[in-house]
């Protein structure tokens, strides 16, 4: 075998492009590896809808049986899917076959260990590549594999976290992106009442439509018509993995998550009041406003699903979400659910009866910049440097550098996982987050 390209080994999966970086060799090595790691006798296996998934699930599994441990395969399904089974039955750990956003020459997994805690971090995937990387194993008694059905039950159990009558016949738009939300959307749309306007349905993994990335501006631009030209109520936009969604209003314009995140907040809040809600520390400070004034208490967490995790457990939270379009639930084990948050979100405009635009329009009066990505060599010693300049600023180190001032705003932290500054800025006005955001750019950019 070819020299490993450990860039695949990340925060908080492995992924890489196939098979150059990533192929069944390497994925047979990980499912042993995993299972060293872990401990695990009993194991869920998961995969999506790429070309490559299936021999690289199938590769993992090989791995997994042959260092002992026992595997049941629920085939093709969502992260969300995968997340229910993981948590709902006694398994000792688990494993989702995903490149979640990424482009179709990708694949990956995230991994699951005991007490259902993600590998992630330093710590985690440094000491299941340093296993994969020393190729020792030894012959023990195979582990066997049972295939096991769990998106009825998924759909079911959701299904009893809402109240379905209440979910008004609405036009809606829905673009799966011909990724893993076409199996869940269908099997939930035979119990709902909602007018479907389905776009890019069917699994297939090329593609060909659009990139599976909603986050992505470009992505969207086609539900967004769709919205306009059939007049529909609302829309929504998943990502290849299906756990992550984003929301286009009635006039087909994208809901920044964080918004969304709020319009939930408020509604959940009326049902549970006094409860915490986790945001991440990037998003709108409108999340703070509309939390308060429901008589909730916001909690910011750093950026990363085992960080908002984390505080969901230690502050009790029913509710948490990141500026990506993940968010997680109480009652979903404070896991994120992307079939869950569709289903609310329509409830939550079943009984208002505002349209989206206009529920918006009535908490939401700040202006913010999309999240900007610059390379940058050294990103510690411009954080530095950003800080000593707006050091008049109270200034917050959860998470990069936060700098709040009166009128405005701003964030810069380093990716995980690439030599990038990501910014953030908001402000009271338009003038004002553009005036700032150049500014900020001029520093973050210069040699």
């Amino acid at each position: 075998m070819k020299k490993i390209d450990q860039s695949i080994f990340r925060a908080y999966d492995i992924r890489g492009v196939y098979p150059n970086q990533l192929n069944e060799e390497l994925a047979y090595k990980i499912g042993r590896a995993f299972i060293i790691y872990s401990q695990a006798k009993k194991v869920v296996v998961g995969r999506d809808m790429r070309v490559n998934s299936p021999q690289i699930s199938q590769a993992i599994i090989r791995g997994i049986t042959d260092q002992g441990a026992d595997v049941e395969d629920i085939g093709l399904a969502s992260t969300c899917t995968f997340n229910f089974a993981l948590n709902k039955y006694k398994y000792d750990g688990g494993i989702i076959v995903t490149a979640s956003h990424n482009p179709k020459e990708w694949v990956g997994a995230k991994l699951f260990g005991p007490k259902n805690k993600q590998i992630s971090g330093i710590k985690g995937m440094d000491k299941l590549k340093e296993l994969v990387m020393k190729n020792d194993f030894t012959d023990v008694k195979k582990g066997q594999t049972v295939k096991k059905e769990v998106l009825s039950k998924y759909v079911k159990f959701t299904l009893n976290l809402i109240d379905r009558e209440k979910i008004k016949p609405f036009k809606v738009v829905l673009d799966p992106g011909n990724g893993m939300a076409t199996n869940y959307l269908e099997a939930v749309l035979k119990f709902i009442s909602v007018k479907p306007v389905k776009l890019y349905f069917g699994l297939d993994g090329n593609f060909p439509n659009h990139e599976p990335n909603p986050i992505k501006p470009e992505n969207t631009k086609l539900a967004q018509q769709a919205v306009i030209e059939q007049k529909a109520d609302c829309g929504f936009s998943f990502d290849g993995d299906a756990d992550r969604l984003i929301l286009i209003d009635e006039k087909g314009q994208r809901v920044g998550n964080d918004i969304t995140l709020a319009i939930v907040a408020r509604w959940l809040l009326k049902k549970h009041p006094g409860s915490a809600i986790v945001k991440q520390i990037v998003c709108s400070q409108t999340v703070d406003e509309v939390v308060a004034k429901a008589g909730g208490k916001t909690i910011i967490s750093k950026v990363g699903t085992a960080f908002i995790k984390d505080s969901m457990k230690k502050n009790d939270a029913i509710f948490a979400g990141e500026i990506s379009g993940h968010f997680f639930f109480k009652d979903f084990w404070n896991f994120d659910s992307g079939l869950l948050m569709f289903l609310l979100i329509l409830q939550v405009l079943s009984e208002n009866d505002k349209k989206p635009s206009e529920i918006i329009a009535e908490i939401d009066h700040h202006f913010r910049s999309e999240e900007i990505n610059s390379e940058v060599e050294d990103q510690q010693a411009k954080m530095e440097e950003i800080k000593e300049k707006y050091s008049d600023g109270k200034i917050d180190l959860l998470d990069g550098v936060t700098v709040y001032y009166k009128d405005w705003w701003f964030n810069v932290r380093p990716s995980n996982t690439e030599p990038l500054l990501r910014l953030n800025v908001e402000a009271e006005t338009k003038d004002l987050m553009e005036e700032k955001t150049d500014q900020l750019l001029k520093i973050i950019r210069s040699k």
